[in-house]
C-alpha cells in the first residue's frame, strides 16, 4: 500500500503540469499521512481545479465516518465491484500530486526500513485517485480520497508487493479525469505497473515512521548497514511506461 508520501510542487508549477484554472495556497509536505489534508485535482463542469480533501475516502452513503473503516488505497483490481468505490470510479476520478512516496521493506533480520520512492526523471507523480463528497446532518461537506494501488512491478517488488497506480503521461491524465466521456471500465486500464526503470528509490530515515516529523531531511538517502533488496526475476504483465502504455514484460 501506499500510506505516506510528500508533495513539494510549487503552486504555480501545479498550474502548468495539470493544466489546473487556478492554483491553491499550499506549503511543501514532507510526510503526508492518512486522514491528513491533501490536495486533489479534479474536474467539475469542465472546470479541472485543486482542491483540499482528506486522505482515506468516506463514501457519500455513510451515515457516521466515525464509525467507518478508514479507506486510504484503492486496489485497482477489485475498486470496480467494491460498494465504496464503485460509484466514486464512475464519478469522482482525481490526481493526487506528489514528489514522491514511502515504502517500508521488511528484511533477512525483520526489521522494517523506509525507502523513498521517486521519477527517475526527477518529474513529479500523478497518483491515481478516487474522490467522494460526504454531506452530514447539519449540511456539512467533507471531500475524502483515496488513491489506487496496482501489483508492484520486478523492481518494486523488491521493497513492497504493491505500488500506486501512476498516470505518467498528459493523455493519460486526461482521459482518468474525464468522468463525462470515459467510462469506468475504460479508467480502470489505466491503473497499471509502471514499467521498471520509470521509478527510483533509496533508504531514508526511520524518522518518517512518525506524522509528526515533516521536513526535508526526511527524504534524503541515509547509508544502511543492511544491503540494497535484491531484485527479483521480472512477471509477465501489463505495464504503463517505458516502450508503450501497455508494455509486456
Amino acid at each position: 500500500m501506499c500510506g505516506r508520501y510528500a508533495s513539494t510542487l510549487p503552486p504555480e508549477m501545479m498550474v502548468a503540469l495539470f493544466k489546473l484554472l487556478k492554483s491553491i495556497d499550499m506549503v511543501p509536505r514532507f510526510n503526508i499521512a492518512p486522514t491528513q489534508p491533501i490536495v486533489a485535482i479534479w474536474e467539475g463542469e469542465g472546470r479541472r481545479e485543486p482542491h483540499f480533501a482528506r486522505w482515506g475516502l468516506v463514501p457519500s452513503w455513510v451515515k457516521d465516518p466515525r464509525e467507518f473503516p478508514l479507506l486510504v488505497n484503492a486496489r485497482a483490481e477489485t475498486m470496480a465491484d467494491k460498494p465504496a468505490f464503485r460509484d466514486p470510479l464512475k464519478h469522482g476520478r482525481c490526481i493526487v500530486p506528489a514528489s514522491g512516496y514511502y515504502e517500508w521493506h521488511t528484511g533477512p533480520d525483520k526489521q522494517k526500513r523506509p525507502y523513498y520512492i521517486t521519477r527517475a526523471d526527477g518529474q513529479p507523480l500523478a497518483l491515481a485517485g478516487l474522490y467522494a463528497t460526504w454531506s452530514g446532518p447539519e449540511g456539512e461537506e467533507v471531500d475524502s480520497v483515496a488513491t489506487i494501488t496496482v501489483p508492484a512491478n520486478a523492481q518494486l517488488s523488491v521493497v513492497h508487493d504493491r505500488m500506486p497506480a501512476i498516470l505518467l503521461d498528459a493523455e493519460s491524465q486526461d482521459a482518468w479525469l474525464n468522468v463525462r466521456e470515459v467510462r469506468a471500465r475504460e479508467a480502470a486500464q489505466l491503473a497499471l505497473p509502471l514499467a521498471d526503470g520509470v521509478l527510483k528509490f533509496h533508504p531514508v530515515s526511520t524518522r518518517v515512521n512518525s506524522a509528526r516529523d515533516d521536513d526535508p531531511g526526511l527524504i534524503e538517502p541515509v547509508s544502511d548497514e543492511a544491503p540494497m533488496p535484491e531484485a527479483k526475476p521480472a512477471r509477465t504483465k501489463k505495464v504503463a511506461g517505458g516502450g508503450g502504455q501497455m508494455d509486456l514484460f
